[in-house]
């Protein structure tokens, strides 16, 4: 994402803490990955009032600005609280936190822009505990559909980077040892009075490749855009068990306990 749509991350944040209503979590280090400077903190802060939080700014997000964003939503974050770029990330495939060292993973709107989100995955297994909770939102492959028809090259459209739909996510989290996956989906209709403005939101949303200089044909625009946004929560649970193999589960003969019979008198 970038500034243009922030509003649109907030609105998202909002309907997933919305969803997570339903879900008992007592949270004392969450990890927000990409964070930004929005109003999600203020109610994970009322949320989880004692919780220590780990950021995975996105581009353009000083670790100064999340400093004071946090400040001022929880001050106890200004001394219980860690921050590193997204572009770490990008780099390395790793989070800059330890293995089991948080209880919940907040994501908000960046699976869509990840070639692969099944490492991603794999990165939030290594970083949660026993019990720990995963939740996200992305941009499913309907988003921008009436964008396809358009024989516009001047437009240099292009694909989400991951065309993953609730369904590819679903079976992931499960071939990633998550347990309990919980997939919703919805389609957000943004409508357009003019034709600039709808191509503010396409560059922001990495619908193209680069910035439009000239659009000669700006009345074949369509003045509504389809975002398709993808829910999802799972756990991680029986971190302590071997990864699953060709659909067969290899225990450690150690992790197998046997009851024995007392003697009889």
């Amino acid at each position: 994402m970038t500034q243009p749509i922030r509003w649109l991350q907030d609105e998202i944040a909002d309907r997933m803490l919305q969803k997570m209503d339903i879900v008992k979590l007592d949270a004392k280090d969450i990890l927000i990955v990409p964070d930004f400077a929005g109003k999600h903190l203020d109610m994970l802060a009322k949320r989880f009032p004692k919780a220590r939080t780990f950021s995975i700014t996105e581009a353009g997000v000083s670790g100064f600005q999340m400093w004071r964003a946090k400040a001022r939503s929880n001050w106890r974050s200004i001394f219980a609280s860690n921050t590193s770029p997204l572009a770490s990330y990008a780099s390395s495939g790793r989070f800059d936190i330890p293995d089991n060292s948080v209880d919940l993973v907040f994501s908000d709107l960046l699976l869509q822009d990840l070639a692969d989100p099944k490492h991603f995955l794999q990165e939030c297994w290594r970083v949660l505990r026993e019990d720990g909770l995963l939740t996200f939102s992305y941009l499913g492959p309907d988003t921008g559909k009436e964008l396809r028809s358009l024989e516009l090259p001047e437009l240099k459209l292009k694909n989400l980077l991951s065309p993953w739909d609730m369904h590819d996510m679903g079976d992931a989290l499960l071939g990633e040892r998550f347990s309990d996956p919980v997939m919703d989906m919805e389609c957000l209709t943004l409508d357009y009075e003019k034709p600039e403005l709808l191509l503010a939101d396409i560059s922001a949303l990495k619908l193209m490749h680069s910035d439009p200089l000239v659009v000669p044909q700006m009345s074949v625009l369509p003045r509504k855009l389809t975002l398709e946004v993808v829910y999802g929560h799972a756990w991680a649970l029986g971190k302590h068990l071997a990864k699953a193999k060709d659909n067969i589960a290899y225990i450690d003969p150690n992790q197998i306990g046997r009851k024995t019979r007392p003697d009889s008198a």
